[in-house]
């Protein structure tokens, strides 16, 4: 099936979907509802028109839409989706699976930067000083760091831009040894408490080096002794291969390796909870940066994270595309073997309309296709799918 054709028979899909057909009642009993009001005298009707449907089961009608727009996706891109979307202005939330853990990969960037903030708030830090690269930050990945010779003066600022911009992995680790790991996982907890969620629900958050070497760790205790450059060069090879490669570093058989490949290996340290949360408890992160409650990251701090988030270079093929060029949208994006992540702050460019046209925190996760093109595909089409529903208010 491919996805027009999915996307043009929500109800189909509802028929053959548990949770689609307990929504598609709810959307029934409302229209049921409505059907009442129209009979009822003028008086009655009119005490009847103040959402209906959100003071019976607090949840709108295009939520039943929204459910079965990306039932359908899930069915085109093969693997699972996990969705969270809150309105700032009303607090009305969607929840798609967002409940279970998702690993996260480089979403916890944000709670770095934001610590980054606080210290700068508190006078401890200016993002004009410039740390010194060593050998031992660099890490695979994205970004222009690695770029640079060991021993290069690099500001703060420039690690700010690029930790966030394009999710550079070696800025990020040099920025949490200056600013310690410790206080980035009080931030984070601190975040999501600011909007009266779940700290516990958001697991340790972890340097980068950390997560390469917990994951090739799985396939053999040896590798968590390896630095940054090592997984540069392992990353040389193609995922198929690089067990064989991780053997001949080590200098072990393949045979001793506690998984079978770097796949199961990924999953075994994801289950170990480091980088792994709720998208709801993510998603009262980042409200935090707009509605604020802390005041060691005041309105300035806060603003000058969203701004640079709105330059964000990675993920333009994911959420906002899908969204389109009437929204703007402040974001971060992750990536890791067979996952991938888009999460912001979306905002109409005009607001008319009132508190049902946002700002909206918006959170989505995929798990399953190697191909990241694959899962670039289905987040923008979860972007379309709120866009289409009604979810983001109307023009």
């Amino acid at each position: 099936m491919d996805l027009a054709n999915a996307l043009d028979c929500p109800l189909q899909i509802a028929r053959h979907s548990p949770r689609q057909e307990v929504k598609l009642r709810h959307l029934q009993r409302w229209l049921a509802a409505a059907l009442l009001c129209a009979l009822l005298p003028a008086s009655a009707a009119v005490l009847a028109s103040t959402n209906w449907y959100y003071e019976v089961d607090k949840q709108s009608p295009w939520q039943g839409d929204v459910d079965a727009r990306i039932s359908a996706i899930e069915e085109v891109f093969g693997g699972a989706l996990g969705v969270y979307v809150q309105n700032l202005a009303t607090g009305e939330a969607y929840s798609w699976q967002a409940d279970d853990p998702w690993y996260l990969a480089s979403l916890i960037k944000v709670p770095v930067a934001a610590q980054v903030l606080a210290e700068r708030q508190a006078g401890t830090l200016s993002l004009d000083e410039r740390l010194i690269l060593a050998r031992s930050d660099f890490v695979d990945g994205a970004g222009p760091i690695n770029w640079h010779d060991p021993g290069t003066p690099i500001s703060i600022r420039y690690l700010l831009e690029q930790l966030l911009t394009v999710s550079d992995n070696t800025a990020t680790d040099m920025l949490i040894d200056h600013v310690g790991l410790d206080a980035v996982n009080a931030r984070a907890r601190r975040m999501v408490a600011a909007s009266n969620g779940q700290p516990g629900h958001l697991g340790p958050i972890s340097k980068l080096v950390e997560v390469r070497q917990g994951v090739y760790g799985q396939l053999h205790p040896g590798a968590r002794q390896l630095s940054g450059l090592d997984f540069i060069a392992l990353r040389q090879h193609g995922v198929n291969q690089r067990s064989a490669a991780l053997a001949r570093v080590l200098g072990v058989s393949e045979e001793s390796f506690g998984q079978p490949d770097y796949g199961h290996a990924f999953d075994a340290y994801e289950a170990s909870g480091e980088n792994v949360g709720t998208l709801r408890a993510y998603g009262d992160l980042l409200a935090s940066l707009h509605r604020g409650g802390m005041e060691e990251v005041n309105g300035e701090q806060r603003q000058t994270l969203l701004t640079i988030m709105q330059r964000t270079q990675s993920g333009e093929r994911r959420l906002k595309q899908g969204l389109g060029s009437e929204f703007t949208f402040a974001h971060k994006t992750g990536t890791q073997h067979r996952r991938s992540c888009d999460a912001g702050i979306a905002s109409r460019a005009s607001q008319a309309g009132g508190t049902a046209n946002g700002p909206w925190v918006i959170v989505a996760c995929a798990r399953g296709p190697l191909s990241v093109q694959a899962h670039e595909r289905a987040l923008a089409s979860v972007g379309e799918a709120l866009r289409y529903s009604g979810a983001l208010g109307h023009d």
